[in-house]
Order: structure tokens, then C-alpha cells, then sequence
């Protein structure tokens, strides 16, 4: 399967990140020292390959100085009852841009240089950036920043990381990958009546009914190909009250809309699937296959099944915004959608069966899951009861989710480790 560059982030195994980070101090590339670190200007490169960051995990910057000046454009299309409201929006962008950029999916270099670095180091480090006795680091047309909100960035990394683990599949940790979504179970998880790969297949293939096709996926894509769903997304994006709700599902909106997007979608359900094959079962496992390949990898999971779900259950949970009336085309399409069950997400045995997409029930299904496999499995339950002491969370390049914000994961996941810590062996 290809994936889009715009994907590559994700698709970073822990061998190759293992690869990336001993590689990373060779002649070939400049040492990352802390006041490269901090230095605005800098590129970080490993192997000769940059490594770049990123807001709501879509939004791609290759310095900190780009950073700032999207940070400024920002900061200027929005209105604000103060100045003093501008000033911390813009400040909390540039907060997480910074951690964006520290704790990288590509390489543990920029986040081990800020751990293994004091405070007083860190704080003197972007004290040097500014020795001409300047208190900003930079100054645009609507935000300013200031060397003290610039330090306590840094600083907010280092005290978030310095006692957090980061749980995600390329994580140099092993329970970090352990408590991964995308970790394979060679056993499989049994959940709902079926057995899947990882936790992160079943979470997938829920958002498909039981009874739609691979075939009807393809129309669906190719009608949607077929509507100019532009005005739509600018009116999303323009809105101050939708935006700000739903940065990330906006953003993922305006990428996975993208008409060369959606012919990859298109082309990979006609690789991977026959059209009359249930796109739910399809990602389920079939038959004893332990020590077998999945049919799809997580990552298939993810920038496949995954995503495309995710795009037509946010069409119809954007009905209701503002701006979806202004595409006509889109509500006969959203009629579409619902014949195809797109309408909630359908989950025989939890609760009542129907559950919204964006509501806190199907958030909820999450730990639902994750009480088979950390409480449930022993295996599981013995790590990520060796996490204790640690905060479990969880960031990529300041991504979210539309399905489940990071943070309500988050809490579910450190809920589920006190679970796992009680439960008898």
C-alpha cells in the first residue's frame, strides 16, 4: 500500500525510529545540542532527512520560525474581546507547536536533549537567543513573543515528559508501544463477537454497519469526488465557533477531501477488497491465524479504513454547523450516507446498539476495550501495571482525533491502569 507523504509520520516502525536516533549523531549531520534546539532558525535533519513538526498533526513546519509567523497569521484571523485573549491563543499555539517539535515521531533526539538538560541550562539556553536585550523573540503583526513564554514552553515539555510516557506504536519504550492501539496481538482480542488483530482494527471497523460493502464504499467515494465540497470547507474553516471546537476535524476535513485523496481511497478499496466483501468483516480475523500476517497492518487501519470512516461520519456530524448548508449537493449526499448507516455507529451487544459519533458513549467503547485487553489478558495486565509511577499519554505531532479527543484518551487510559492495578492476578 502507498501511503501519502503527508501520512509518512505515522508509519514509523520502532526499528527504524531505533535506526533514525543512533544514526542521528553521524558526521553527516550537525550534533542537536540545546542551543541548536532552541535556535528558531534551526532544521533539524537526521540522515539527511528533515525532520519536520506540526499543529492539529496536519499542519507541517520545518522551523520554528514558520511556526511563528503561522502563529501571527492566526493570531490575526480571529476575533478577539482583548488583547490580552489574542495574546493567549497565540501563546497556547505556540506551546504546543514547541512540544510539537521536541517530541517528534521521528526521532527521540529533540526530546532527550531537553530531558538530559537541567531547568537552568534549558532557561539559559533561550536566555542566549536574545543577548542583544531584547525581551521577545519575535515580533509580528498581531502576536508578539516573548523570551518568557518562549522559556516556559521548553519548560512545559520537560516537566509534562520528564514523568509522562508516551504511548504510541514507535515509542522507545516497550510498554509505550505495548499500550499502543496498533500493537498486534498474536492471539487476537476477541471483542463483540469477533476477532480482530489489535485493538486498533476493531476501532476501525466498527464505524462500518455490518451490512455495507467494499462496492458501496467506492460509490460513495466517486459521488463524493463528483461534488465541489471547496465553498463547504471554507465556510468550516472561517467559522470562529466550528473551528475552534473542531480544529483537528476540520483540518482532517481539508486533507481527506482532498480530490487526490479520495482517489486513493477509490483505487485502495478496489486493491485490498472485492466489492461485494463487508467492509466491517473485512478487517476482522478470520479462523485461527496465530503467528500469521494480518490482512491489514494497523497502519492500513489508520490511514485506510480509518480515515475514510472518519470522513463521511463527520460529513453527517457537520450537518447541523452553519456552513453545511451552503453545498447543496452535499445534502442529497448525506441521504447516501445515512442508507449506508453512516448515521451513528452500530455496536450489537453495547448499550443501546446506536451510537453517535462524536458522543461521549462511543468514547466510552474505548475503555470498554481496553478493559478485555489490559484486565482481561494477563499478558497485557502485567504491562501496563510496570508502568506505575508514569503518566500514560499520549501525543503525535499535536494531533487529535474526531473520534475521540487525546484527552478524554488519556484519561481513559491512566483509568484503566488503576483498573488493571486492582484487579487480583
Amino acid at each position: 500500500m502507498t501511503v501519502p507523504r503527508a501520512l509518512i509520520g505515522f508509519s514509523v516502525t520502532f526499528a527504524a525510529a531505533a535506526a533514525v536516533a543512533d544514526a542521528a549523531q553521524t558526521p553527516a549531520s550537525a550534533p542537536l545540542t540545546l542551543q541548536r534546539l532552541v535556535d528558531p532558525t534551526t532544521r533539524i535533519e537526521v540522515q539527511g532527512r528533515l525532520v519536520r513538526f506540526a499543529l492539529h498533526g496536519l499542519v507541517w513546519f520545518d522551523t520554528l520560525d514558520d511556526l511563528f509567523a503561522h502563529v501571527d497569521r492566526e493570531a490575526g484571523r480571529w476575533h478577539f474581546e482583548t488583547a490580552a485573549a489574542r495574546q493567549a491563543f497565540a501563546d497556547g499555539l505556540l506551546q504546543r507547536g514547541v512540544e510539537s517539535r521536541v517530541v517528534s515521531m521521528d526521532t527521540v533526539l529533540p526530546l532527550e536533549v531537553v530531558l538530559t538538560h537541567t531547568r537552568a541550562e534549558l532557561e539559559r539556553a533561550v536566555a542566549d537567543r536574545t543577548r542583544d536585550g531584547s525581551l521577545r523573540v519575535f515580533t509580528g503583526r498581531h502576536w508578539q513573543l516573548t523570551t518568557a513564554a518562549y522559556r516556559d514552553a521548553f519548560l512545559r515539555v520537560r516537566g509534562r515528559w520528564a514523568g509522562s510516557l508516551n504511548c504510541w506504536s514507535a515509542s522507545s519504550s516497550i510498554p509505550g508501544r505495548v499500550l499502543s492501539n496498533w500493537y498486534l496481538i498474536d492471539e487476537g482480542i476477541e471483542l463483540f463477537g469477533a476477532t480482530y488483530d489489535s485493538t486498533e482494527h476493531f476501532w476501525q471497523a466498527v464505524k462500518y454497519h455490518p451490512d455495507v460493502t467494499v462496492g458501496q464504499l467506492r460509490t460513495l467515494v466517486a459521488d463524493l469526488m463528483a461534488i465541489d465540497v471547496g465553498p463547504w470547507l471554507d465556510a468550516l474553516a472561517a467559522d470562529q465557533q466550528v473551528y475552534f471546537a473542531n480544529a483537528y476535524a476540520v483540518e482532517f476535513l481539508k486533507r481527506n477531501l482532498d480530490r487526490e485523496r479520495l482517489a486513493w481511497f477509490h483505487a485502495e478499496l478496489a486493491r485490498v477488497a472485492a466489492p461485494d466483501e463487508r467492509a466491517r468483516a473485512a478487517q476482522q480475523r478470520i479462523g485461527p491465524s496465530a503467528g500469521a500476517a494480518p490482512r491489514f497492518a494497523a497502519l492500513d487501519e489508520k490511514v485506510l479504513w480509518g480515515d475514510l470512516a472518519d470522513v463521511l461520519h463527520l460529513i453527517m456530524a457537520f450537518e447541523g454547523a452553519p456552513a453545511s448548508r451552503d453545498v447543496l449537493a452535499l445534502t442529497a449526499f448525506r441521504r447516501s450516507l445515512a442508507a449506508r448507516h453512516f448515521d451513528v455507529v452500530y455496536v450489537s451487544g453495547y448499550r443501546t446498539g446506536r451510537i453517535g459519533f462524536l458522543s461521549p458513549e462511543f468514547q466510552a467503547l474505548m475503555l470498554e476495550i481496553w478493559r478485555v485487553k489490559f484486565v482481561q489478558m494477563p499478558r497485557f495486565r502485567d504491562v501496563i501495571r510496570s508502568t506505575a509511577g508514569l503518566r500514560l499519554d499520549h501525543f503525535l505531532n499535536d494531533g487529535d482525533s474526531p473520534d475521540i479527543p487525546i484527552p478524554i484518551y488519556v484519561g481513559y487510559l491512566n483509568r484503566i491502569r488503576d483498573m488493571a492495578m486492582e484487579t487480583r492476578p
